[in-house]
């Protein structure tokens, strides 16, 4: 299975930020939108991620005048991406070895959406219940 799968049948919007928004924006939007990250965008292409973990990074070395930085100075760059052919199992295995949470999906140098560890393995787990499912039913038929 691919992120490709994961993300076609989505019609959402992805929530993202420029590179020049306030830190103080950014984390408005994130804790309005209830969520965790943001991709960073820089014209139509991303300049990095802008998470929760920046925030309390920052505020804990910064303090408040962390507010008032732009979100270029603090996001996470280069951004980690996947493409929608990657496997959903890849994209699980290297969101564990780099301890991300989330992943923009590259197709022709845009970004076409954005995955969250959560998003993948609910994926996964609705995938091997259907399996069992299947099994279960081949089972009491025979």
């Amino acid at each position: 299975m691919t992120i490709g799968h994961v993300i076609e049948s989505r019609n959402r919007a992805v929530v993202t930020c420029s590179t020049d928004t306030p830190v103080s924006e950014a984390a408005a939007l994130l804790a309005e939108r209830r969520i965790g990250a943001m991709p960073v965008m820089a014209g139509d292409q991303i300049a990095g991620i802008f998470s929760e973990r920046d925030v309390i990074y920052l505020l804990g070395e910064a303090g408040s005048a962390a507010l008032s930085m732009r979100v270029a100075e603090v996001m996470t760059a280069p951004a980690v991406t996947v493409e929608p052919q990657t496997s959903v199992l890849a994209a699980l295995s290297l969101m564990s070895r780099r301890r991300i949470r989330h992943l923009p999906v590259i197709e022709h140098d845009l970004m076409i959406d954005f995955v969250s560890i959560g998003d993948l393995v609910k994926h996964r787990i609705d995938q091997i219940e259907a399996e069992a499912d299947a099994m279960r039913a081949y089972i009491q038929s025979a």
